[in-house]
């Protein structure tokens, strides 16, 4: 199963992360494969993908069992489990982590979406859920909403590695880049190293599906790339400003820019759309399990996105003389996410509580 294309990406500079994790990947060494003849780096996980994987399968029905006879419920039974399952695969990405300096090899955990309007609270989970790990490739997840900009800049003062979740567009990026190296300057003013890591996660395929029908069909599936050269034009501009220059100079990393969401949502389209359109060196790419499987087997690269943004502009420009609210449209997938989180996050919830009263 080894393939070129996963190969000459990862070359090029950009690490491949799958986002799935359950314990079939885990117990079958599919994810081991993966690391070994795919070039997969890292991993990304959401309530969504937990939900699925608890509800529609037995094996974590022993470990269940054990959590309730422990006294576990709900919650806290459910970040056990999650925390069980991306420990073994942060000890799998550990060769990665420490080759490349620690800058890859990461798995991600999320904070409760219900903290999502308490600060206080979700920095307190995000130190006790990467506490409880205790693994120094995990990163936590906390949404770049505006109410969530404060808990990131107060989880990287605190030494915690993030993952900035739900961003859609390069404002939403730089603001999510500003609270982070705001969280860098505080460590150093307090006499500590800025070398905490984390990684801004822009998410891509939502806008072509939210526009298709309101643009020409020469528009379609071109917004979501769009979007992203623009944001990586910023990422560049940022990691090359006098402010990350000076934190740079005494011992911090870049926060990594990250490609979400790249699951190619039409059929019509090609299924590798959004990974052979965003390479780039010194960013991340995660993707569904069917997209990677994809790549690996017909993927091509047409090579690294243009550092200026190339035709970013004249696409946008093109979206908005269609009649598309560039900004109104990246607010509302924003708060559509968000909410989405919350869905998902509760209808795990409501999973792990039937299997309890079964198995209890």
């Amino acid at each position: 199963m080894t393939s070129d294309a996963p190969r000459a990406l990862n070359r090029l500079g950009q690490s491949l992360w799958l986002d799935n994790i359950t314990r079939d990947l885990l117990d079958s060494g599919t994810l081991k494969r993966y690391i070994d003849e795919l070039s997969v780096t890292g991993l990304t996980s959401n309530p969504t993908i937990f939900d699925h994987a608890i509800a529609h399968s037995s094996r974590y029905d022993a470990d269940i069992r054990r959590q309730l006879d422990g006294g576990a419920t709900g919650e806290g039974l459910f970040f056990n489990l999650a925390i069980e399952d991306l420990s073994r695969a942060a000890e799998l990405f550990a060769p990665v982590h420490a080759r490349t300096g620690r800058v890859d090899g990461f798995v991600s955990l999320e904070v409760s979406p219900l903290l999502a309007y308490d600060t206080q609270a979700t920095v307190a989970q995000a130190k006790k859920l990467h506490a409880q790990a205790n693994k120094p490739n995990l990163f936590i997840k906390i949404p770049g909403t505006t109410e969530g900009l404060p808990a990131i800049e107060e989880a990287i003062f605190a030494g915690v590695p993030v993952n900035v979740t739900l961003l859609f567009s390069t404002e939403q990026y730089q603001a999510a880049a500003d609270a982070y190296l705001k969280g860098l300057e505080r460590r150093v003013a307090a006499g500590l190293s800025p070398d905490v890591r984390s990684v801004a996660s822009l998410f891509i395929s939502r806008w072509d599906v939210a526009v298709t029908q309101k643009v020409p069909s020469e528009l379609r599936n071109t917004l979501g790339i769009a979007v992203s050269k623009q944001s990586y034009k910023a990422y560049r501009d940022v990691l090359e400003s006098d402010r990350f220059q000076r934190l740079e100079n005494v011992g911090a990393r870049a926060q990594r820019l990250l490609f979400a969401s790249t699951g190619t949502k039409d059929k019509n389209a090609s299924d590798t759309l959004y990974i052979s359109g965003l390479a780039a060196p010194n960013t991340v790419n995660t993707m569904p399990e069917e997209t990677l499987l994809a790549f690996a087997d017909h993927g091509t690269i047409g090579g690294a996105l243009p550092r200026d943004g190339g035709d970013a502009a004249a696409v946008l420009r093109a979206h908005v003389e269609a009649g598309i609210d560039i900004a109104a449209v990246a607010a509302q997938l924003q708060s559509d996410g968000a909410a989405g989180f919350v869905a998902s996050w509760r209808e795990l919830l409501a999973a792990i509580d039937a299997k309890s009263k079964v198995l209890a």
